[in-house]
């Protein structure tokens, strides 16, 4: 079974939950392209990476989920915060979460140049999931209803939201699960 990334449940609220992650690290690719497209381009580096092509020629295992998040943020025009916005062609960031007990000291180095391996530290994060395709119209219909709870919920979004994915390709689309993830503050810590 595959590991899957892990974090503490700390609060539920209509809409979203609250969820606290752990320091972890990522390995992943910046790239440009369709919201559709960019997972399956950053998918053979981020796959050599994990299956040996890496200083040390050792295997990592697979992790859920991928995430992908868009290097590019605007405010919308309605009343939610900021949300990812890019033209049809891009700029994002696709990561594969490694496992729990890996460091940054023990981590294999890359040789693919396109991957590096960063450490990610621990946040409070909103998410919310759902099943379905990987389009750009989910995620996003996805993303306003989640920063609409989150604000009428007393939190304030901080950073990029993130896509999450944690099946294959292979899956049928109805069983997939998904998730939109966004780092929040309590909105009287951010000085509100």
């Amino acid at each position: 079974m595959t590991e899957q990334q892990p974090y503490d449940v700390v609060e539920q609220h209509d809409g979203f939950e609250l969820r606290r992650y752990p320091a972890h690290l990522v390995a992943e690719v910046e790239l440009d392209g369709s919201f559709e497209d960019v997972g399956n381009k950053a998918f053979g580096a981020l796959f050599g990476y994990i299956t040996g092509r890496n200083v040390s020629r050792r295997s990592v295992p697979m992790t859920a989920p991928v995430v992908q998040q868009a290097t590019v943020s605007e405010r919308v025009a309605m009343t939610a915060p900021v949300v990812q916005a890019e033209g049809a062609e891009g700029g994002y960031v696709v990561a594969f979460v490694l496992p729990a007990a890996m460091t940054v000291d023990s981590a294999p180095v890359p040789t693919n140049p396109e991957v590096t391996v960063r450490s990610v530290p621990e946040c409070l994060a909103a998410a919310v999931s759902y099943s379905g395709r990987w389009t750009r119209a989910s995620y996003q219909r996805h993303l306003v209803d989640l920063l609409q709870a989150v604000v009428a919920a007393g939190f304030e979004p901080t950073g990029a939201p993130r896509f999450a994915r944690f099946d294959p390709p292979f899956k049928p689309w109805f069983l997939r699960r998904n998730e939109v993830v966004h780092d929040v503050v309590r909105a009287e810590a951010a000085g509100g």
